[in-house]
């Protein structure tokens, strides 16, 4: 049996990728890129996923 893909719900703009480990803020909550700690965008609000 095939293993079910795992698909990113974030993106990262700076890195211009999707990002499926995102770090939170411990402060604010917010999602971050661990590679560069840009805010992380939902991918189904760019239209792209």
């Amino acid at each position: 049996m095939p293993e079910a893909e795992r698909t990113a719900e974030f993106y990262c703009p700076t890195c211009a990728k999707p990002v499926d480990d995102p770090l939170v803020c411990g402060d604010c909550r917010a999602l971050i890129c661990r590679v560069c700690g840009t805010p992380l965008e939902r991918i189904d609000e760019l239209g792209i996923g």
